[in-house]
Formats: C-alpha cells, structure tokens, sequence
C-alpha cells in the first residue's frame, strides 16, 4: 500500500512522462513537416516510449492500492528553430526528468517504501540511457557543420537509431 505521499507523488510522476510523450510528439511533427523523416521517426517512437512509461507508473499506483489520476497537461512548443535545438531540448528535459525521478526515489526513500524504490530503479537506469542518448546526437549534430549533405545522411540515419551505446 502507497503512502499518501508517495501516491501524490507518482500521480505527479504520471504527469510529467505524459507531457514527455507530448513534447516528443510535437517535436516529430516538426520533424515531419520540415522534411526530416529519420528524426520524426526517432521522435514518434520517443512518443510510444514515454507513454508505456507514464502507463507503467501509472498501473504501478493502482496496483499498490493508490488511485492512478489521469492529468490534464499543458500543450508542449510546437515550433522549434532546428534539428540541433530539438536534440539541445531535448538533453534538457531528461535531464529535468532524471532530477524529478531521482526527488521521487527521495520521497520513497523518506516514507521507508523499499518496494517504490526497488519500482524506480528501472527508470533510474533509463534516464542514464536517455541522457546518453540524446548527448551522443547532439555530438554527432556537432560533426555536421551544417552540411546539408551530411544532414541527409545523418537523419537517414537517425530513423534507424533506437538507443545508442
């Protein structure tokens, strides 16, 4: 059974990969519409993979006897500059994302909830994957020099790319 707190927080965990799926939604319609399949491809497959995590932690709630809330979510940016800037938000928000996993292993850690904690370490472990990730694009971006060439082969590339280790 969940502690008040910790259900609190999880609901609050819930919320924000749904806003994740979003954000990566919307970056692969820019993706889409400015011509670049491989990164919409990537990006919409960040999408499913965002919310089989908000499902997770949301089924996890209601499994330990809390109460699973569906959030509302505030609509994501919708316009980006380029590539690069997506990849450069994108390191941004898994990094958000991995300090907000890392409060809610505090928290059940506070509320002596070993078997939250135990939940959490997958996610834990993917944000390392995550942030890896998106560092290891926005290197390979870097190697570019805006050859558009390069760009090309770069986002044909990218559709191919599901983790990178």
């Amino acid at each position: 059974m969940l502690s008040k707190k910790v259900e609190e927080t999880l609901n609050n965990q819930v919320k924000l990969e749904a806003y994740s799926a979003n954000l990566y939604l919307s970056m692969a319609s820019w993706a889409d519409k400015e011509g670049f399949p491989g990164a919409s491809e990537f990006l919409y497959e960040q999408y499913n993979e965002e919310n089989t995590h908000m499902l997770k932690i949301f089924q996890y709630i209601n499994d330990r006897e809390g109460h699973a809330i569906v959030p509302a979510i505030e609509q994501p940016p919708s316009n980006f500059n380029s590539i690069k800037e997506i990849f450069e938000k994108t390191l941004e928000h898994e990094k958000f994302i991995s300090s907000k996993i890392n409060e809610l292993v505090a928290v059940c850690m506070s509320e002596t909830d070993f078997t939250t904690v135990n939940f959490l370490q997958w996610y834990v472990n993917e944000q390392i994957e995550e942030e890896r990730t998106a560092r290891t694009i926005l290197d390979r971006l870097k190697m570019l020099g805006g050859d558009t060439a390069k760009m090309y082969l770069f986002d044909r590339d990218l559709k191919d790319m599901r983790t990178i280790n």
